[in-house]
């Protein structure tokens, strides 16, 4: 499954009968999936099937989908306003012979202001049904481009996260394989640390000094630290594999990432452990700010 960014845009554009119409759908990082629709007046019980579409293709993000319609065709129908007419044949009545009785000319009736008027006609339910069917299939085509988009935009993010989570095993093995890690160094400098606060004094309890120096020793090891970044690299790149909307995994594994980087930095003991953990840090910083694009 691929990823997807949450970064976007698509425009589909068609006719429906008498009707043009142009979609245009945008989106952007959101926490979940939040779908605001623009549509024209009158295409509002449109709303619900087009945000059950857009469901069924995205998870995260803020999208923003806006129709526009314009009418191709002009179609004009004159309708008669039966009262006005009752209420005009009425007074003729009443006027009786003082008023010419000849039959009303189509003229004379199109004369009488408000009697006819001409207006757009309605589509019927047959028309409104097939007008309907073809905006939600352009809306399905436009999400299918921005979905297209997402991907190829996830494609793009995926190389970089690879590239950070490389960099970031590599640091890893630089701490470890660090000259300053090895037992024998590690004992030297708690040896000559020892000398030192042993030299020239004998109130020392060599017992209690003993104890705090392997105390100190066992803090000082980031055995486990490094264990658990290889385990968390191996996971990211796992979910990388997996792809589909990993973003909230990912973002959660930067956070495991950042905790044992800031382990590492607090317990270092060699110049060397400490600039590569300060560097491991500006990478997962990078990490964490890529994967917030994603899905």
């Amino acid at each position: 499954m691929a990823l997807q960014s949450m970064t976007g845009f698509s425009r589909r554009e068609g006719t429906a009968g008498r009707y043009r119409w142009v979609w245009e759908l945008r989106s952007v990082n959101g926490k979940g999936l939040d779908v605001r629709l623009r549509l024209p007046t009158g295409f509002e019980h449109l709303e619900a099937p087009l945000k059950a579409l857009a469901g069924e293709r995205l998870t995260r993000g803020n999208v923003q989908a806006g129709l526009a319609i314009t009418v191709a065709e002009n179609r004009l129908e004159a309708a008669v306003n039966r009262d006005a007419l009752a209420a005009v044949l009425a007074l003729r009545e009443q006027l009786g012979d003082l008023v010419d009785q000849k039959p009303l000319s189509l003229d004379q009736l199109l004369s009488i202001r408000g009697l006819v008027e001409f207006r757009e006609a309605e589509d019927d339910d047959a028309q409104r049904l097939a007008r309907d069917k073809a905006l939600v299939e352009g809306f399905a085509d436009a999400l299918s481009g921005l979905v297209a988009m997402r991907e190829a935009e996830g494609q793009a993010l995926m190389a970089v996260l690879s590239g950070h989570i490389d960099q970031i095993a590599a640091l890893g093995d630089i701490v470890e394989n660090d000259p300053s890690r090895r037992p024998e160094e590690i004992a030297r400098r708690l040896q000559a640390q020892v000398a030192t606060l042993m030299e020239g004094t004998s109130s020392l309890d060599r017992d209690r000094l003993h104890q705090e120096v392997t105390l100190l020793a066992t803090r000082a090891d980031i055995r486990e630290e490094l264990d658990r970044l290889k385990a968390h690299v191996s996971a990211a790149r796992d979910l990388l594999a997996k792809g589909g909307p990993v973003g909230r995994k990912l973002d959660f594994m930067a956070q495991e990432f950042n905790r044992e980087s800031n382990t590492i930095c607090s317990k270092s003991n060699s110049a060397a452990v400490t600039a590569a953990g300060i560097e491991l840090k500006v990478v997962i910083d990078q990490f964490r700010e890529q994967v917030q694009n994603l899905e």
